[in-house]
């Protein structure tokens, strides 16, 4: 199994103290949590895209090229690139030069994105938002791999023999289709061969694990060798501890933080009270063993080879959210690495021609 750090870069009070650090001070930490994955041997990092409050993760590729600047060997992701709202031309761009600036580590994770605030800068409405995200991946599909584009859809002009450059150091890049509750999304990833990354984040498993089904069903449908579906999944929340009732103690304010936030917000919660969250959703807060049974009890539902955990300290003093992730890098990620046979996510740059 591969093991990712995640981080929408969301900008609010620690839930715990109520110290709200300033936009650099969190970009800086954001920048900092990706250098101690690659320290403590994380095979990738991601940054999200939204364009929305509390986030302030609106340019991913000028944060991941920092990453890139601060790092040598971790895989570095979007989680999720929203094609939907961009230009897929001036993504293309971005991303290309990310790629080179990265020395080939880059793989993406695109998805149309939500939130209405987001949906209104960009002009992008629930009945057009889901061909946006297809035509737009299409597009970017072909600009990556074809040196001169002819091409003409809905929504952006036409193309005729369009050179982009820099060509991309990586002739063929991963795209993963990121999903919540999508079939469209998966539907467009079985289509073209790409990994599915099902959120995995608010509900219980069961819509997820359907998800996942389908997937591999529609897989099956277009032609392709099910022995190569490639599946990842998120997770809710993260802290380990070496027993249980430590960890669920120490998760208890950040967890009914966020409940009493979602309560605010008017938005009912799924999971009321730690110990339900704990059994019933994708939490992976307990010892260590706890957790690696519970991974592997989502693994017999979604045969996943990659999931992500919480790349924030989000409420966690510094030196928790360290020895957490030292914990899991010492007795999780190795018992689920020999349980979990997974492909490997690094691929060897070929430099196209420039």
């Amino acid at each position: 199994m591969k093991f990712l750090l995640i981080t929408l870069i969301t900008h609010l009070p620690d839930p715990v103290t109520g110290r709200h650090r300033s936009t650099t001070e969190r970009f800086r930490e954001v920048v900092d949590n990706a250098v101690l994955a690659e320290e403590l041997g994380f095979d990738g990092y991601g940054v999200g895209e939204r364009h929305e409050r509390p986030f302030i993760s609106s340019s991913p590729p000028v944060v991941l090229s920092h990453i890139a600047a601060r790092t040598s060997t971790i895989r570095l992701f979007t989680a999720v690139t929203t094609l939907s709202l961009l230009d897929p031309v001036r993504a293309y761009e971005d991303y290309a030069t990310l790629d080179h600036l990265s020395g080939g580590r880059l793989e993406l994770i695109i998805g149309k994105g939500n939130g209405a605030a987001q949906a209104q800068l960009f002009h992008v409405t629930p009945e057009d938002q889901w061909e946006r995200n297809r035509e737009g991946y299409e597009l970017f599909r072909r600009l990556w791999r074809e040196e001169k584009v002819t091409w003409s859809g809905r929504f952006r002009p036409p193309l005729v023999d369009a050179e982009t450059w820099p060509r991309p150091l990586q002739r063929s890049i991963r795209v993963w289709h990121g999903s919540a509750t999508s079939r469209e999304s998966v539907d467009l990833a079985a289509r073209h061969g790409d990994p599915l990354f099902s959120a995995n984040v608010t509900n219980p498993i069961e819509p997820y694990a359907e998800l996942i089904r389908y997937y591999r069903e529609r897989w099956a449908h277009h032609g392709h060798d099910p022995a190569d579906a490639l599946v990842g999944a998120g997770t809710a929340g993260f802290y380990t501890a070496r027993t249980s009732q430590e960890a669920i103690e120490t998760y208890r304010p950040i967890f009914e933080a966020r409940v009493a936030a979602f309560r605010k917000a008017g938005v009912q919660p799924v999971f009321e009270t730690i110990e339900d969250a704990v059994v019933r959703s994708s939490a992976l807060v307990g010892s260590p063993q706890q957790i690696v049974d519970k991974v592997l009890r989502y693994h017999e539902r979604f045969g996943h080879e990659v999931i992500h955990l919480q790349a924030d300290s989000d409420g966690l003093t510094d030196k928790q959210h360290r020895q957490a992730l030292e914990l899991f890098q010492s007795e999780i990620a190795p018992a689920l690495r020999r349980a979990i046979p997974s492909r490997p996510l690094h691929r060897t740059p070929s430099a196209v021609t420039t």
